[in-house]
């Protein structure tokens, strides 16, 4: 028995085996990124990076330690006419009222570091939550304004951690670039652990009381700048509505095809 198989019959079956094969794809692709929204529904994450198509990315300065540097830092960013985020620990707002205030009239943004920054991970809810308000509190008397980003110390977090800052009406943020800073690293050493991996909607870690901070500050600033990146504050980077986080911590809008 032979089958005869002529031209039209082929393309019709090549047709058909093509179609298949791209419903088959596009089936996959949203399994795929319903099994991403799933598994990051199921664990609580903090904002490490922003997906975004806009040049931009946040820098973040955490106060813990000293404040003999700020008068510098202050005049830097005043130089490159940056306004960047500070992750204020409540003990430092404590002891250096006026640097924080200081911090507050130049026009940055204060996020929240904790009140005493022990290690978050083995308090329970409620502990983290009186860590915040508390912290929260006495930034609002120096400055006049509520937090609204928490960064936990040391960089850690759980479900728990994450769920008391939502409860006090705060966004976990974290960091996808470390500058390591305090480990006593020079400007140039600090550069070249960042420059390969900078790109857009980058979060970027940096302490204050630090021993090359404030003199590294100009350089990394320009380099950044010129590399063609705005730098902004956390809030002015991250998504306020409509988005979710994903697997590896990268926040993403929100759209009519993944709701």
């Amino acid at each position: 028995m032979f089958i005869v198989f002529n031209k039209e019959k082929i393309n019709s079956y090549l047709i058909s085996l093509g179609t298949v094969l791209l419903l088959f794809v596009m089936a996959f692709f949203m399994m795929q990124e319903q099994t991403v929204q799933t598994v990051a529904a199921t664990k609580e994450l903090p904002i490490y990076s922003v997906a975004t198509q806009e040049k931009k990315v946040a820098f973040t300065m955490n106060c813990a330690w000293e404040a003999d540097d700020i008068d510098s830092i202050l005049e830097t960013l005043k130089k490159h006419n940056t306004h960047i985020t500070f992750f204020v620990v409540g003990d430092f707002a404590t002891k250096y009222p006026e640097a924080v205030k200081k911090i507050a009239e130049a026009g940055h943004e204060i996020g929240n570091h904790s009140n005493t920054h022990p290690h978050v991970n083995n308090l329970s809810l409620e502990k983290n939550r009186e860590e915040i308000e508390a912290c929260s509190k006495k930034i609002e008397q120096i400055t006049g304004k509520q937090t609204t980003l928490y960064r936990g110390p040391y960089g850690e977090y759980n479900d728990t951690v994450i769920k008391s800052a939502k409860s006090e009406n705060h966004t976990a943020i974290q960091w996808n670039l470390d500058t390591l800073d305090y480990s006593g690293l020079t400007g140039e050493e600090m550069w070249k652990r960042i420059e390969g991996k900078l790109e857009a909607g980058s979060i970027i870690l940096s302490h204050s009381g630090t021993k090359h901070t404030a003199d590294s500050l100009d350089m990394l600033l320009s380099n950044i700048e010129q590399k063609g990146f705005q730098i902004v504050t956390v809030s002015d980077l991250i998504y306020q509505n409509n988005y979710y986080i994903d697997v590896n911590g990268v926040q993403r809008q929100q759209t009519k095809t993944n709701e």
